[in-house]
């Protein structure tokens, strides 16, 4: 453990650093932070700081700068994430009424949001289908040979797709159908529905076997496709706008990574079920954010965990700004979408 001092110290060069992205020297924290000791003084604790593995010195440089343990230290030991602020609550609620209006508006407003308060690249994992609950299926007519179907879930999940109406049947027979399978489906979770209860709706709406194995199909192809999990991105142009990734060939490989929704579903199941999770540099799986810090947390809905808010910026980001941003929004989160339960 580090004594007092060492903690005034190790947290006015990380403060400082967060703030400007230069190394920070002993004179600059004696002349910016009223510590009470001599810039000597302090420039023997960041040596003693450097040898315990908190400060790094960068070769160009006389001045230090934070490590993965000094940020880690920070985080866990002398970080109090401040209160978001009644300006920024107006703002995110006023965002959400002026151009949120169907689920996945939701989402995509949600990274925009995280963006602009961090400045940095947002995620949201959507609520994955398994963990829904199927709520109904409908058929919209949209001429006289084809109709759209929507299938809409307890969370609001909304997914839909036109097909052609087979020979023989109308739109009064598709509604027939579609009360057949929600009798059948409705209250079920995703994972539940299977291939025996499928099966059971067939006695319903016999005798249009063609109809039975296009509405099962499409049952099949939504509740149990590659659609299950969704990330929505945003703010990269954010991320460049930082120095640490002005290097081309660095961010390159960054932005390829951001581009594999896979990976970013794996990064986004590191969060628990409670409270803020902060990965930092080489804790971070993949070496592509090597230099990267994550902020996550999850969000719930009627109780239940299903999906993931993120943050994705340097290992300079402004954690305590971006700690309160993500703690308010994994509790938003949930209530603007128990209001779009509801379609």
């Amino acid at each position: 453990m580090l004594d007092g001092r060492k903690r005034q110290i190790l947290q006015a060069i990380i403060d400082d650093y967060i703030s400007t992205a230069e190394p920070v020297g002993s004179r600059t924290i004696a002349r910016k932070y009223n510590l009470g000791v001599s810039p000597a003084t302090i420039r023997n604790e960041m040596a003693d700081l450097e040898l315990l593995g908190y400060l790094e010195q960068p070769h160009t440089s006389a001045g230090r700068i934070p490590s993965v343990k000094g940020y880690r230290f920070y985080v866990d030991c002398l970080l109090a994430p401040p209160q978001i602020s009644d300006r920024d609550i107006q703002i995110i609620d006023n965002w959400y009424q002026t151009k949120a209006r169907r689920i996945d508006e939701v989402f995509q407003e949600t990274v925009k949001i995280l963006s602009r308060m961090t400045r940095n690249v947002s995620m949201v994992l959507a609520p994955q289908v398994s963990q829904c609950t199927f709520k109904y299926l409908q058929f919209l007519p949209l001429d006289e040979r084809r109709s759209i179907v929507v299938i809409v879930t307890d969370t609001g999940l909304l997914e839909n797709k036109i097909i052609e109406i087979p020979e023989g049947l109308n739109h009064e027979e598709l509604s027939r159908v579609a009360n057949a399978i929600n009798s059948h489906l409705g209250g079920l979770s995703v994972d539940r529905i299977t291939a025996p209860v499928l099966q059971d709706i067939q006695n319903d709406i016999l005798p249009d076997p063609a109809l039975y194995e296009r509405a099962i199909t499409l049952l099949k192809h939504i509740l149990t496709g590659e659609k299950n999990e969704k990330v929505y991105l945003g703010g990269t142009t954010q991320m460049l706008n930082q120095p640490e990734f002005r290097d081309v060939d660095k961010v390159k490989g960054l932005l390829t990574m951001l581009e594999e929704d896979r990976l970013l579903c794996d990064i986004l199941h590191m969060a628990n079920n409670d409270g803020i999770v902060v990965t930092i540099g080489q804790e971070n799986k993949y070496t592509g954010i090597h230099d990267c810090s994550v902020v996550q947390a999850t969000y719930r809905i009627d109780g239940q965990v299903v999906g993931t808010v993120a943050v994705l910026g340097p290992t300079r980001m402004e954690y305590g700004k971006t700690m309160s941003v993500l703690k308010f929004m994994q509790r938003h989160l949930g209530e603007i979408l128990e209001k779009y339960k509801v379609l």
